[in-house]
């Protein structure tokens, strides 16, 4: 599978980016989702990898072949790359059959193939399952109704799926009819020898030519396999077609029509068109976005084994957080055109770097506390939380503030000239910092004017499973809501004139207006700077007691 490299890769309208020198590697084998809220570049980029957007500048490698370069003028077609599409829209004809459907793109595939000699091929699959002639007398033996009466239709699925064969040469396994026989395993013999010398025959018949069949029986000449330009014969896409019906387990449906499937047959339906073709990369552009929470939840378990099975590197689009969480082996997090971060997904939760993406990634959302700080000595971060409480933050990880917040100011500088060098057209969906939400009971929104951030005013992201409600813990509170759901209940409480949520696992109730306390849990807190957005470190707090 291919490796994809993009280097400053930027896609403008006017003088709008929709995505802003973006430079990214996607590994053989990964499955990465471009996650990010509408209308920040996601889709643009998914659709400039396949070659259905020309890039404004830079450049897109797959599997070390350029597919596009803006300055060296290549940009082959989407056509020409070798990839698969899957989006919202499942876009099945609806006059053709599942079958159809799926071998509709494979009957149209004309390009250069080895040349093979399919009987003999067919005669070799033959020969590896009669060997196992009580294992296919069982299998016909159990497409008997209760009458007796013998299935064809059911015993041609079984041996197709059973062992991955077409259905022509399943039929011919039928016909052979071992399920009848009184000693299966000399019929199967004698069914094998007539097979082998049947394989001679044709062998000797290309010696004459000088020519030889190779493992794959495909015609060699001087240790050169043949090749010709040729489309797909019948058993090369039925073989095609079987082979991905049985990944997505919809072998059963071959001859219903789409108005007879239900949503998430569908769209096992049109993975399997995608995948028939055996594309180096498979694009999926928010596929399961037209089913319900349930069948959702399914096909992502689907998508996640098919991912192994196939082996294919996967690129998917998504709005949804938890799809990204769920699936991705590694996140490209995206807003207004620029990368946010780049990493496995564990790591974005737990390390996000900067305060869009901590607000982004997770549900229910984090919790933000706007403080000032001011760091000591051994260098813990001594902060004013909600208007006076004092709390101490300790960094795992030993951090400089002054020096971070000066090389903070410094790449800021850097990146603001860059961009300005960069963008020859001034770019009208200008990069701000994030505006986080710090909740409150009464809030004024876009009403509050706040002072330019200083470096020690610092922002504190707690997670809400974080926040433990505790009759021992060292802080008061209050419930001012609680929504249990069964496994776990979403409480949220007050402090003050502030609100934080907390996530309770377990069966729990809890009053509204009932006093509390709570405590966090003090080795996962995050330390951001309210002046550029950035996390500046992880770590714990110390709460004293009220």
């Amino acid at each position: 599978m291919p490796k994809i490299v993009l280097e400053n890769i930027t896609k403008r309208f006017d003088k709008f980016y929709a995505v802003d020198n973006l430079n990214l590697v996607i590994e053989d084998n990964a499955f990465v989702t471009l996650l990010g809220p509408s209308g920040c570049g996601k889709t643009t980029t998914l659709r400039m990898i396949a070659g259905l957007e020309t890039p404004t500048s830079g450049s897109i490698t797959i599997d070390g072949v350029p597919v596009f370069d803006s300055e060296r003028g290549i940009n082959i077609p989407a056509n020409k790359r070798k990839v698969g599409f899957l989006f919202q829209n499942y876009a099945l004809w609806p006059n053709m059959t599942v079958y159809q459907n799926i071998a509709f793109g494979l009957s149209n595939i004309k390009e250069e193939m080895p040349k093979i000699d399919f009987e003999a091929h067919q005669a070799d699959s033959l020969l590896h399952i009669l060997p196992k002639a009580k294992e296919v007398k069982k299998v016909l033996e159990e497409c008997r109704d209760k009458k007796g009466k013998f299935d064809k239709k059911a015993a041609s699925i079984r041996l197709i799926d059973q062992y991955d064969i077409s259905e022509k040469t399943a039929k011919i396994l039928i016909d052979y009819r071992l399920q009848d026989a009184s000693d299966c395993e000399s019929a199967a013999k004698e069914k094998a020898r007539k097979l082998t010398v049947k394989i001679g025959e044709i062998q000797n018949k290309y010696k004459k030519e000088g020519l030889e069949l190779n493992e794959k029986f495909e015609l060699v000449k001087d240790g050169k396999v043949q090749t010709q330009v040729r489309k797909l014969t019948e058993e090369e896409i039925d073989l095609q077609v079987r082979r991905v019906s049985r990944i997505v387990k919809i072998g059963m449906f071959m001859d219903r029509y789409p108005s007879e499937l239900s949503g998430g047959q569908q769209q096992r339906v049109a993975i399997a068109r995608t995948l028939a073709p055996k594309p180096k990369v498979l694009f999926m552009d928010e596929p399961l976005s037209n089913l319900d929470a349930k069948l959702r939840i399914e096909m992502r378990s689907e998508l996640q084994r098919l991912h192994i099975e196939t082996g294919s590197t996967f690129i998917y689009v998504t709005h949804d957080q938890l799809e990204a969480m769920t699936l991705a082996t590694k996140i490209c997090l995206i807003e207004n055109g620029v990368l946010q971060q780049y990493d496995a997904p564990l790591e974005v939760y737990k390390r996000p770097a900067n305060l869009f993406i901590a607000d982004f990634v997770g549900n229910p959302s984090i919790n933000f506390i706007e403080g000032k700080g001011v760091q000591e000595g051994n260098g813990s971060v001594d902060l004013t939380v909600f208007d006076g409480r004092k709390i101490k933050f300790l960094p795992e990880e030993p951090v400089n503030l002054r020096e971070w917040c000066k090389q903070a100011d410094a790449d800021v500088k850097v990146q603001a000239e860059d961009a300005a060098k960069r963008h020859k057209t001034e770019k009208s969906n200008k990069d701000s910092i994030f505006q986080y939400h710090i909740s409150k009971v009464n809030t004024l929104e876009g009403f509050e004017e706040k002072e330019p951030p200083q470096d020690d005013d610092l922002v504190v992201g707690v997670r809400p499973e974080f926040i433990n409600i505790d009759s021992e813990g060292p802080m008061d509170c209050e419930i001012y809501s609680a929504m249990p759901t069964g496994m776990e209940t979403m409480v949220r409480i007050r402090i003050g004139e502030y609100l934080l949520t907390s996530v309770m696992f377990g069966g729990k109730l809890y009053q509204i207006g009932q006093k509390m306390k709570f405590t966090i849990d003090t080795g996962n807190v995050l330390l951001f700077s309210r002046k550029t957005g950035r996390l500046i470190a992880r770590g714990r707090l110390s709460l004293a007691a009220d």
